[in-house]
């Protein structure tokens, strides 16, 4: 009966449920990053072609 109860408390390890998970959680954050960063850096380009197109009296679209 001891053996039996040793056997079923073990915990060796985890499983690939739980790899999985954590595999999901990081693409998640690394989506959220890149989304992110994506906004950051079009609107610094939009800020720019504006700038521009203020300077030199141009009305092209950016």
């Amino acid at each position: 009966m001891n053996r039996l109860r040793t056997t079923l408390r073990r915990d060796e390890g985890a499983s690939a449920v739980e790899y999985g998970l954590i595999v999901a959680m990081i693409a998640a954050v690394l989506v959220a990053v890149i989304f992110s960063l994506g906004l950051l850096t079009r609107g610094k380009f939009t800020q720019t072609c504006s700038n521009w197109n203020a300077a030199d009296g141009t009305t092209s679209s950016c």
